[in-house]
């Protein structure tokens, strides 16, 4: 498989087909929903907790019509069904996220941490979920816990830096410095300690061997 291209998408007030009604569907239902999305649900049978989310359900086989208009579908069926969805998906121009089914999907919802306004994605193109969780629990443990004070931060140099016309090759090592003065004005408190840019320089290995020396 070739490199997949990373991409954030909004999908407020878009429509969204969810083919399946089991505890897949249902946990991905609930991402669909944080995302703003206008989601069908199409399955013969649906969980309780589908039922009552209080979205458009289709209590029935799947049929190819049910794309039309749509940005996106999610297949969390049996793989015959996933790979129909996929071929009605793929005449439409509309990217199928098949569940655990990478040889039926064209999109692919990663392990993700969000902290503050920050979101990260990891994918490993559907092939080792564990690993992609493995990877976010790292990541999680190495962000700093103020990560919105680096974003606010970043923001308002942001905006000076548009105002006085800095070059874009400029802004990477004054973001550095105004980060680390956020540590540098003041004696530093504990728990800011291994936030600090100058501290925070530690590998993802010792990161994931001190976690498990936590459990």
């Amino acid at each position: 498989m070739t490199d997949l291209l990373p991409l954030f998408v909004n999908l407020a007030g878009r429509r969204v087909v969810l083919v399946g009604g089991g505890p897949v569907a249902c946990s991905k239902l609930a991402q669909l929903l944080a995302a703003g999305a206008e989601v069908l649900v199409v399955a013969p049978k649906v969980a309780e907790d589908i039922a009552g989310a209080g979205v458009a359900i289709a209590r029935r086989a799947f049929e190819d019509s049910d794309l039309d208009g749509a940005w996106l579908a999610v297949a969390a069926a049996t793989p015959q069904v996933n790979r129909r969805v996929a071929e009605a998906g793929d005449a439409r121009r509309i990217f199928v996220n098949a569940v655990d089914d990478p040889a039926n999907a064209s999109a692919f919802l990663s392990g993700v941490v969000r902290r503050d306004g920050v979101t990260l994605a990891i994918s490993t193109r559907g092939d080792a979920p564990g690993l992609t969780a493995l990877l976010r629990e790292a990541l999680d443990w190495l962000l700093p816990r103020d990560l919105g004070v680096w974003l606010g931060e970043a923001r308002r140099q942001r905006m000076t830096w548009k105002r006085d016309d800095v070059p874009m090759s400029e802004r990477r090592p004054l973001l550095l410095e105004a980060l680390n003065r956020l540590y540098g004005s003041t004696a530093e408190p504990a728990e800011h300690a291994e936030s600090s840019l100058d501290s925070s320089a530690i590998s993802a290995g010792s990161a994931v061997n001190r976690r498990g020396e936590d459990s």
